[in-house]
């Protein structure tokens, strides 16, 4: 055992060249993409504002703050009692979105690793990836199987997205709210999303990349190749 990782490291041969190609460019787009859509989701923080205006001429701003993995119903604010001036009431956003956004960035972690890994494969050991049909062949069919999870992910979180754009905005906050009566409350700021809408973009980026690269991956396995080599022997066994 002791001798592994030299064998491994002995057949370790660094070559660049893969990344001229289309089989490892498209592999390192898929790497930056990958950890582009989960860290923008994973990391995302927000909140949404009303006033609520105990007296026609005073209004108290009030904030709920938000984030991953958007389990709006943990998140509280604090309601100004406007019966008892200097109390406030517990109150909290509804429903939970957290099951889309969870996979999500599930699938970009995974995403990441994996094109990590083939990377190291693609530029270290590119002599064993094509000795045998073995390694295509694997590459071909969870690339395609990434290509799948990247469309049921992201489609999913685009929904989800939705449904928490719609239930953090402000508007519908004070709408839910029992004791914003007598127009006592007033939307104000609707949270920032710009990252959320780019997460989902890039979802849908990351299917394109995975989806197209399949055909690369293809085009070395023998799925492919068998159509040139019998070409190839009908030249040679033609008519003389």
């Amino acid at each position: 055992m002791a001798g592994l990782p030299q064998q491994v490291m002995s057949g370790f041969r660094l070559d660049l060249g893969p990344l001229k190609e289309p089989l490892g460019f498209i592999r390192v787009l898929e790497w930056v993409f990958s950890i582009f859509s989960f860290a923008t989701t994973g990391g995302y923080t927000g909140s949404t504002d009303f006033t609520v205006h105990c007296s026609p001429k005073e209004g108290e701003l009030v904030t709920a703050s938000f984030g991953y993995p958007f389990r709006l119903s943990g998140s509280g604010f604090n309601y100004p009692n406007c019966t008892a001036p200097g109390y406030s009431v517990k109150m909290h956003l509804q429903n939970d979105y957290s099951s889309s956004a969870e996979f999500f960035v599930c699938v970009g972690v995974f995403g990441f690793l994996y094109c990590t890994a083939t990377l190291v494969l693609y530029l270290g050991f590119q002599h064993v990836y094509r000795e045998t049909t073995r390694g295509p062949v694997i590459d071909l069919f969870l690339t395609a199987a990434f290509a799948f999870l990247w469309l049921v992910s992201s489609s999913a979180w685009a929904k989800g997205l939705t449904d928490v754009k719609a239930m953090t905005n402000p508007q519908t906050i004070v709408n839910n709210i029992n004791l914003c009566v007598k127009d006592k409350c007033s939307p104000d700021r609707f949270p920032a999303m710009g990252r959320l809408n780019a997460s989902v973009i890039s979802g849908f980026l990351n299917l394109i990349l995975w989806g197209s690269n399949c055909w690369f991956i293809y085009k070395e396995t023998p799925f492919h190749k068998p159509d040139h080599a019998s070409a190839a022997v009908t030249d040679e066994t033609g008519p003389q």
